[in-house]
C-alpha cells in the first residue's frame, strides 16, 4: 500500500503541461478545485471529467500511476459513499433496521465519489508535472504581494515544498524498515487490527530517528550553501509567462463559466 502513494513525486517530461509556468499551474489547480465544487448536474460533472482526461492526456502521465495514487484513498471513498447512501433523506428504496437506502442517497454518493476521485487526481497532476524548486518559486511568487505586511512568503513556500518532497522519501524509508523487520520475523499481514497496530510500533521509532537525521542533514546542507531565507536570493531560472500560459488561464476561466452555465440547464 505504501508503494502506491505517489503524492510529492515528480515525473520529468517535455510536454506542454511540464513547460507551463508554475504560477499558471497553481492558479489552474485552484480554478479546477473551485469549478469542481461548483459542479452540481451530471452534465457539469461530465464536463469536468473531460477536462481532467484532457489534462492527463496532454501531460502524458501514465494511467497506471494515476490509479496507484488513488488506491490509498479507496477506504475513504467507500466510507463516504456508504454514509451518503444510507443517511441521506429522500425517497426510500430499501430499508433495514436503521439503514435506509434512498434514491437521493445513491445520487449524492455517486457525485461525491466522482468529486473525490477527480479532486485528488487533478491536484496530484500538479506535483507530477512540477519540480519541487519550480513549485517553491511559484508559491513564493504568488504570495509575494504579502511580503509588504512582513508575511514570510519564501519560508512558507520552502516549507511546503520540502514537506511534499519528503513524502516519497519517508515512504521509501518505511518500506525499507518494514522489509528489515519482516526479515527478522515480524508479521504485518495477519491478525486483527490490534495485532497489526502493535506490529507497526517497532517501525515508528527507527522511522522518526531517520526523519530527524534527514532533517538535520538537510539543515546542515542548506547552511553550508549559505542559505539564509529569501532575502537577497537569486534564481538561475527566472519565471516568465508565455503565450501558452495565458491560453491555459483562458481555458480555466472558460471551464468555470461553462460549469456555472451547465448547472442551470434542465
Amino acid at each position: 500500500m505504501l508503494r502506491d502513494i505517489t503524492l510529492g513525486q515528480y515525473f520529468p517530461g517535455k510536454t506542454v503541461v511540464h513547460r507551463l509556468d508554475p504560477r499558471t499551474k497553481l492558479v489552474m489547480t485552484i480554478v479546477y478545485i473551485v469549478a469542481l465544487f461548483l459542479a452540481e448536474s451530471w452534465s457539469s460533472y461530465a464536463l469536468m471529467a473531460l477536462l481532467l482526461i484532457g489534462m492527463i492526456g496532454v501531460s502524458r502521465i501514465n494511467a497506471g500511476t494515476i490509479l496507484r495514487g488513488l488506491k490509498p484513498i479507496v477506504v475513504i471513498i467507500i466510507i463516504t459513499a456508504v454514509l451518503n447512501v444510507f443517511f441521506t433523506r429522500g425517497e426510500v428504496i430499501f430499508e433495514l433496521w436503521i439503514f435506509k437506502l434512498t434514491r437521493e442517497g445513491l445520487i449524492t454518493a455517486a457525485k461525491m465519489t466522482l468529486r473525490l476521485i477527480m479532486l485528488i487526481t487533478g491536484t496530484f497532476l500538479l506535483t507530477y508535472t512540477t519540480s519541487p524548486i519550480a513549485l517553491t518559486d511559484g508559491i513564493e511568487a504568488l504570495l509575494s504581494p504579502l511580503k509588504k505586511i512582513r508575511f514570510p512568503a519564501h519560508e512558507l513556500a520552502m516549507m511546503m515544498s520540502i514537506a511534499l518532497r519528503f513524502v516519497p522519501i519517508l515512504i521509501e524509508e518505511t518500506n525499507k524498515i518494514m522489509a528489515a523487520q519482516a526479515s527478522r520475523g515480524a508479521d504485518f499481514e495477519t491478525g486483527g487490527i490490534v495485532k497489526r497496530a502493535k506490529a507497526l510500533l517497532p517501525i515508528l521509532v527507527p522511522l522518526f530517528i531517520s526523519a530527524f537525521r534527514r532533517a538535520d542533514e538537510l539543515a546542515e546542507a542548506m547552511e553550508s550553501r549559505c542559505y539564509h531565507g529569501g532575502e537577497g536570493r537569486t534564481r538561475m531560472k527566472k519565471l516568465g509567462m508565455k503565450a501558452r500560459d495565458f491560453v491555459t488561464l483562458a481555458v480555466g476561466a472558460a471551464a468555470v463559466a461553462a460549469v456555472v452555465l451547465v448547472n442551470f440547464l434542465p
